[in-house]
């Protein structure tokens, strides 16, 4: 028995637990692996409830959670696991949440202008949309398909200084 204080211990998700939220966690794995290569993939946590006298069946909370565990953020809404395109949407969110505060960086980064990018709906799919350069009056633009940045080759930039051979 937990004490007033202590917290639920989380549990890792099996596989086929939640099969909607895993396909779009998958997604975003692709992603992760080629924005940040050295990172071990991302994983589903289930968190039970804090009221153990609560008879309720599928009152645990589930997160979006590093290799490690850490994971920041509300938990997914169940309701998202019915539909793949609200999954997808939740668990990106959730994703980039718990990312960006655990390792302290904004992710995923628009390859062309270095700041971090967020997912949007555009033409009917989830893309990861950067806010552009408006400095540079360069705009705002879609990178990628969330599960798709692992498609682009790096931007050609025109003016940047070419290395020399030594």
């Amino acid at each position: 028995m937990r004490s007033l204080f202590d917290p639920p211990e989380p549990r890792r998700v099996l596989p086929g637990e939640y099969p909607v939220w895993e396909a779009a966690l998958a997604l975003l794995n692709r992603d992760l692996a080629v924005t940040l290569p050295g990172q071990e993939p991302l994983r589903l946590l289930a968190v039970p409830p804090c009221d153990e006298d609560t008879d309720e069946a599928g009152t645990e909370s589930v997160h979006v959670a590093l290799a490690n565990g850490e994971w920041h953020g509300n938990s997914l809404y169940p309701n998202a696991a019915d539909d793949p395109d609200r999954a997808l949407a939740a668990v990106a969110d959730a994703a980039q949440e718990t990312v960006t505060e655990r390792l302290w960086q904004a992710w995923p980064l628009c390859a062309e202008h270095d700041l971090g990018m967020h997912p949007r709906e555009a033409d009917g799919q989830l893309v990861w949309w950067c806010a552009g350069a408006p400095a540079r009056r360069e705009p705002a633009h879609v990178r990628a398909a969330v599960g798709a940045l692992d498609t682009l080759v790096r931007p050609h930039r025109p003016n940047r200084k070419k290395r020399r051979a030594s």
